[in-house]
């Protein structure tokens, strides 16, 4: 079982456009939005994979990830979800040795955009990227999982 551990934080600015290495195109959506035990369908460009992840404690939960067949997620997508409820850009900065993710939300969530930087563990030193605005690790309201049903 792998740990996922990150910290989140609302984006001020669009900035980070200018030093993104890469860009690519997310459709996700969920079959279980329970804390418990939350299980994502994502597709991203041409690759697909569904992800079951535990219950958060701070910035640290459990996450099992397998890679499926992009029919697969289509098709689970449709018949279990009533499609994709999420569509995002992410765009990977590089900041102070470190990876960022930068998701700039579609349809209705537009003008969210959210950023997140994976950690070897929960106290590790983060140099922060001048686009980073507030930090809203842990706030419920910024889970993909929520924003999956907000409208």
């Amino acid at each position: 079982m792998a740990k996922e551990i990150e910290r989140k934080f609302l984006v001020k600015d669009n900035s980070f456009d200018l030093s993104a290495t890469e860009r690519r195109h997310i459709r996700q959506t969920y079959l279980s939005d329970r804390p418990e035990a939350t299980v994502r369908l994502r597709v991203c460009d041409d690759h697909a994979w569904i992800t079951v992840k535990g219950r958060n404690s701070g910035a640290v939960r459990d996450e099992w990830e397998y890679e499926i067949p992009v029919a697969d997620a289509e098709d689970m997508a449709s018949c279990l979800a009533g499609g994709w409820s999420i569509d995002k850009t992410r765009y990977i900065v590089m900041h102070g040795g470190r990876r960022w993710e930068v998701d700039v939300f579609h349809g209705r969530h537009d003008g969210l955009i959210l950023a997140e930087v994976e950690l070897e563990d929960a106290e590790a030193a983060v140099a922060i990227p001048p686009f980073i605005g507030e930090e809203v690790t842990g706030d419920p309201k910024y889970y993909n999982s929520v924003l999956s049903k907000a409208f």
